[in-house]
C-alpha cells in the first residue's frame, strides 16, 4: 500500500527531513520518522483498527487524538493501555493490538 503521510506540511515544514525509524504493529514491520506518534505512523501506513472492542468485538481506532478517549490504546513492548495518540515511536518498538478482555473481568471477576 502506498503511503498515506502528508510528506510537506505548511507548519511543519518538509518532513521527510526526519530520520526514519523502524516500528512493528503485530509482527508486521512499519515505516516511522522520529517525532512520530504511534497512531500517525500507523495511520500514514494505512493502519485503521488498533484493537477490538472488549464486548462487542467491533474495530477501534483513532478517535479524539488527544488522549481523552482511550479507545487507541495498544501494548507497547509488553506494556499495556498505552495511548497510540500520545505516544512517540521508537526504533525497533513493539506494539500489540490492544489485549481484549475476558467476559468475565468485563463483569468484575479475575481475569
Amino acid at each position: 500500500m502506498s503511503s498515506m503521510r502528508v510528506d510537506h506540511h505548511s507548519v511543519l515544514g518538509n518532513l521527510e527531513k526526519q530520520r526514519d525509524v523502524t516500528i512493528y504493529f503485530d509482527g508486521q514491520q512499519y515505516a516511522a520518522y522520529e517525532g512520530d506518534t504511534i497512531a500517525s505512523a500507523l495511520l500514514a501506513s494505512g493502519v485503521r483498527t488498533l484493537r477490538h472492542h472488549e464486548d462487542k468485538g467491533t474495530p477501534r481506532g483513532i478517535y479524539c487524538n488527544i488522549g481523552h478517549c482511550f479507545e487507541c490504546r495498544v501494548t507497547v513492548n509488553g506494556k499495556n493501555t498505552v495511548r497510540a495518540c500520545l505516544t512517540p515511536v521508537e526504533n525497533n518498538m513493539r506494539i500489540e493490538s490492544g489485549i481484549s478482555l475476558s467476559t468475565t473481568s468485563l463483569k468484575g471477576g479475575q481475569l
